[in-house]
């Protein structure tokens, strides 16, 4: 098959950036997204030209690192698909594929392709842990949780970490991502102890990366790649009410556990 890939060229975040066009044929259908770029940048090699910058690791659908947009969407136009996933075959013969990197205050770019992503990680390092010592693994049924707590924790834990939702939304707000993070410990018996401290350090990182505000467009849940609902953003508005009504309520509290 024949595609036209319009790509985003950018050699550093201070320097101005613009979509080159490269024509690409002979392409197998069976090809995934990335391959398709990796035999782009085979050709731009052989003809002595610079490689498109883009990231990519496992190239399973579960490190995260593919973040681009391909027409206009997120990870390309399959539902609950990373572009490592993506197939050629979800394009048509002849057709022309429009490429950009995330786009958004909070990721500055890099070159090409590739973004910082690092708030994200920030975020997570603001409270996405548990301190209690866990030791050796338990059996399975020593600590009864009832089963779903266990499917909404897994469901939230999927999360991956891409960024596709802040690319999606309106606002570049990366609410779904730090939601999903705080519900996944939040909803567990082992994640109790800092459940409430938590989510007040984790929101208040995600502002101070200026990621936007969410406003409930839900975009975020349809970009996802692993189909993340905003039910969760729900919980995490619920923890955050009830840990900032604690702390008016008992500021000594507060001053104690810091």
């Amino acid at each position: 098959m024949k595609v036209t890939v319009h790509v985003w060229r950018q050699k550093n975040a201070s320097a101005a950036g613009k979509f080159v066009t490269y024509p690409m044929d002979d392409i197998s259908p069976d090809m995934s997204f990335l391959e398709m770029l990796d035999v782009l940048n085979d050709r731009l090699e052989e003809r002595g030209e610079e490689p498109v910058a883009f990231e990519s690791d496992c190239r399973e659908g579960i490190c995260g690192n593919c973040s681009m947009v391909i027409n206009g969407t997120p990870h390309g136009p399959m539902r609950n698909t990373t572009a490592c996933q993506l197939h050629m075959r979800s394009f048509s013969d002849g057709e022309d594929i429009y490429i950009e990197p995330w786009r958004a205050k909070a990721f500055p770019p890099i070159k090409d392709l590739v973004v910082d992503r690092g708030a994200l990680d920030r975020v997570i390092q603001a409270g996405g842990y548990i301190s209690v010592r866990t030791g050796s693994a338990q059996d399975a049924n020593a600590l009864p949780i009832p089963k779903l707590d266990v499917d909404l924790a897994m469901d939230a834990a999927t999360c991956i970490g891409c960024g596709a939702c802040v690319a999606a939304c309106p606002n570049s707000s990366a609410m779904l991502f730090t939601a999903a993070k705080i519900s996944h410990l939040g909803l567990l018996p082992q994640g109790q102890t800092e459940r409430m401290e938590r989510v007040r350090n984790m929101v208040r990182q995600h502002d101070d990366e200026l990621f936007g505000s969410c406003t409930n467009y839900g975009e975020c849940q349809d970009a996802c790649p692993k189909g993340i609902s905003i039910n969760f953003i729900g919980h995490l508005n619920r923890d955050f009410l009830k840990a900032n009504f604690l702390k008016v309520k008992n500021p000594r509290r507060e001053v104690e556990s810091q």
